[in-house]
């Protein structure tokens, strides 16, 4: 493995960062201490810093030479509505509040490497060093995209990283196209009409209604599309009925759908309403549908995705980056900035929870989990794939795009 130096002597410091964020979690739109850290830093290192995108977001700007081409790198901030289970020293100061996802691990990863380029980046161009609000649920991407990013910070490619549990420290994982599928949530309100459980015939059932729905939702993945184009549809809840003898006059089902392109998408979310609306007047009862598209696909770039392989390959070895990572019906809204700019989103290796301090958590080392914890020990690694990923983009002695 090829690190840069300097990058592993500061070591201790990132690790100081990543906890002390660890320890002070905010929710969404609620990041202001942690800009505040991130912006003191980038002053601190002399890189000119802009604030207010995305509500909280942090943009640094580094620049060297002449030339005026720039990319962009990419770090979430937020944190989860999780109770932490650990009680290591770092462990979260506010209840209900955590980062279980790792982003305190992936803005310490993206200061390090904004820690050298300002020093010792072999660069000409600009280097933006974007530190994004929002991404549990509040697109913070499209946020601080509808604020100007890209026309404030013109760039010619965006890189974005998350790191991954079971995956080993030291790999990376990637994959051209389809990477990680949209998030969209639905809610049905199906409406008949209440009776005395013991004289149905009175009445019109929303719950035997909503089970038809149900079940004839699930032709739509098995039947409607085509069996080579992935697609979840998943019913997660159902409300109805309060008392044991009453029929009700509603019943709802709540749930989520993931695909992978957005023509998959479009075709479930038709067949869902036509579905549950012939259904509903089939019983004389009436389907109210409604249907939110959150996150789009992530698609990497296939030109910008090959480019980042032979970077990563150049850092820790062929054998250690997997180019052809499976997809994750997971989402992400990093999506948002690849929907805008050509990129790259890759994975890095978290291990398996070994890494650990005592005190944590008896569950896994899993993402989302009140057991998780950042592994410290992909800093100095993640941060020198983002130098060499920017001076790569950016060479010395080479004309402007």
């Amino acid at each position: 493995m090829k690190l840069i130096d300097p990058i592993v002597e500061f070591h201790s410091e990132l690790q100081a960062i990543r906890r002390n964020i660890h320890a002070h979690p905010e929710l969404c739109y609620e990041e202001q201490r942690t800009a505040d850290v991130v912006a003191a830093k980038l002053t601190e290192w002399g890189i000119p810093v802009l604030r207010g995108m995305g509500v909280t977001g942090v943009v640094g700007i580094i620049k060297r030479g002449s030339s005026t081409n720039a990319i962009g790198l990419r770090a979430d901030m937020d944190a989860l509505p999780v109770q932490e289970s650990n009680t290591f020293a770092h462990r979260s100061t506010t209840d209900g509040k955590m980062h279980a996802c790792g982003h305190d691990g992936h803005t310490a990863m993206l200061l390090g490497a904004a820690h050298h380029l300002s020093l010792h980046g072999n660069f000409d161009g600009t280097v933006y060093v974007i530190f994004q609000p929002a991404e549990e649920g509040g697109a913070g991407a499209r946020r601080m995209i509808e604020d100007g990013l890209f026309e404030r910070c013109p760039m010619q490619a965006v890189y974005g990283m998350h790191n991954w549990p079971g995956q080993a420290v030291g790999t990376f994982g990637v994959t051209p196209g389809p990477m990680m599928a949209s998030s969209n949530e639905f809610e049905v309100i199906i409406k008949g009409k209440g009776a005395h459980a013991a004289q149905p015939h009175k009445g019109i059932d929303p719950i035997m209604v909503a089970v038809q729905v149900a079940q004839s939702w699930q032709t739509i993945v098995s039947r409607n599309k085509s069996p080579l184009d992935a697609g979840v549809l998943s019913i997660t809840q159902i409300h109805s009925g309060s008392a044991t003898n009453v029929i009700p006059d509603e019943a709802t089902l709540i749930g989520t759908v993931r695909t992978f392109t957005i023509e998959v998408l479009d075709l479930i979310e038709q067949r869902m309403r036509d579905v549950a609306t012939h259904t509903a007047a089939a019983f004389d009862a009436t389907a109210e549908f409604n249907f939110k598209r959150n996150y789009p696909p992530l698609i990497n770039h296939p030109e910008q995705t090959a480019f980042a392989v032979d970077v990563l390959r150049q850092i820790v070895g062929t054998d250690h980056v997997n180019a052809s990572v499976e997809p994750t019906m997971g989402s992400e809204d990093f999506a948002f900035m690849l929907q805008a700019m050509p990129g790259c989103y890759v994975f890095i290796g978290n291990g398996e929870g070994d890494h650990r301090d005592m005190g944590h958590g008896l569950g896994p080392c899993n993402l989302h989990n009140p057991s998780y914890d950042f592994n410290d020990d992909l800093l100095p690694i993640g941060a020198t794939y983002w130098v060499r990923l920017a001076e790569a983009s950016l060479p010395v002695g080479v004309a402007d795009a």
